[in-house]
């Protein structure tokens, strides 16, 4: 078993948030087996010296669509499956290069491409995804234009973000086929959404007796419901029937994060895809009812990141980009300094997420028994979090489970 250690490592602690010095770390296949300070291991590892770097857990991003590759959904909708995985591949790569080891798919990925990241076929970070995500009639996954009653697509899994269900028969069956098909934890369409052509962004979508099935459907499989909700009371009535996360919550006001608190949910936030569309969303021709719909949450959200901190809500790590600007991904680290100190950000990505993601002490921390998911970078991104802006640029080098994908160590 190859056994590598590094020394002279900064090491960030994700549960306190604090960078502790002079740090070992001895790594044993693809798992943490010690974490020593002040200690030398001397025995027949490989000896990789850090010369001071911190040293961070691997990143987790916990909304990504890797599936989107490109910002027109209708287009990826349309494009040959083969050729969706040909060009994600690509995302993954990158994703992993800025120091993300681990991304939840909020829809679009499917198992093979679990399994391609998994068997060494496509080199990206390990994927936790939710099939596609269930939508009612006229809802956020359902992106036919105004109008349209069909769609012509590719017909298969892989880059269709929604499938469309209405009843609590007909979202109980949506669910189990994502659970059979190999989802991690179900993706709901709770309320409106600025990308969707038809529907209001501060509506509320699905019953409450159909929230509830779809959340016991995940509960029954031992995993959980995330949900797309913007509004008070989308937020309210999906926490309420069961939905463990509350993707963007942007309109999230002091009623609503008391609730998110008391029934212990999470809010995943995403600035990243709103500074982005607020640049971009012209120039590709997005209707002037969606880009009203961006206008009215792009400057909501560190509000509400200040308001879920007041009410006690844990608070994940998410970007939520599509097509080129994928690449805007590690600016979500500034986007949230408004709002949260750079430790806090870091939490976020690390800790706060993997315990989101039921992966508690095996993700998120540097710690033993987890797994060897390791960044390196230069400087204290505890005091500046630019530091991982970019594309990697000052990550010299990245492990993940046990094996160097990125090394430019002395």
């Amino acid at each position: 078993m190859q056994r590598t250690v590094l020394v002279n490592a900064n090491v960030f602690d994700a549960e306190r948030g604090v960078l502790r010095e002079r740090g070992t770390v001895l790594i044993e296949g693809d798992t943490i087996a010690d974490v020593l300070f002040d200690a030398t291991v001397v025995d027949d590892a490989l000896r990789v010296d850090l010369g001071g770097r911190a040293l961070l857990p691997g990143l987790i991003d916990a909304h990504v669509h890797v599936t989107a590759t490109q910002a027109d959904l209708l287009r990826v909708n349309a494009t040959q499956p083969s050729l969706v995985a040909a060009q994600c591949k690509d995302i993954m790569e990158r994703m992993l290069l800025r120091g993300f080891t681990t991304v939840r798919d909020a829809a679009g990925a499917d198992f093979g491409l679990v399994q391609a990241v998994e068997r060494g076929h496509f080199r990206g970070p390990r994927l936790f995804i939710s099939g596609q995500a269930i939508s009612q009639t006229g809802g956020h996954g359902d992106i036919r234009p105004m109008g349209a009653h069909r769609l012509m697509c590719a017909c298969a899994s892989i880059g269709l973000l929604g499938t469309i269900a209405d009843g609590v028969p007909e979202v109980r069956r949506a669910a189990r086929e994502q659970l059979r098909g190999g989802a991690h934890q179900i993706k709901i369409m709770a309320g409106g959404g600025v990308a969707s052509p038809t529907d209001p962004i501060d509506g509320t979508q699905f019953s409450v007796e159909e929230l509830r099935a779809i959340c016991e459907e995940a509960e029954a499989a031992n995993t959980y419901a995330m949900a797309h909700a913007y509004s008070p009371r989308a937020i309210t009535r999906a926490v309420q029937s069961g939905v463990r996360s509350i993707e963007h919550g942007n309109l999230l006001d002091e009623a609503s994060a008391r609730e998110m608190a008391a029934r212990g949910a999470w809010l995943v936030p995403t600035l990243a895809t709103y500074d982005a569309l607020a640049r971009e969303g012209e120039r590709l021709g997005w209707s002037s009812l969606m880009l009203a719909k961006l206008d009215r949450v792009k400057d909501q959200g560190v509000q509400a990141i200040r308001i879920a901190k007041a009410a006690g809500v844990q608070i994940g790590f998410g970007t939520d980009l599509l097509g080129h600007m994928h690449d805007d991904q590690s600016i979500e680290f500034r986007l949230r300094l408004p709002a949260m100190g750079a430790a806090e950000i870091l939490r976020s990505a690390t800790s706060v997420n993997a315990r989101l993601l039921g992966q508690e002490g095996r993700l998120g921390v540097v710690a033993r028994g987890a797994q060897a998911d390791l960044v390196v970078v230069d400087g204290d991104p505890t005091r500046d979090v630019s530091l991982l802006e970019g594309q990697g640029e000052r990550l010299p080098a990245i492990v993940k489970a046990g094996v160097f994908v990125k090394n430019e160590l002395a």
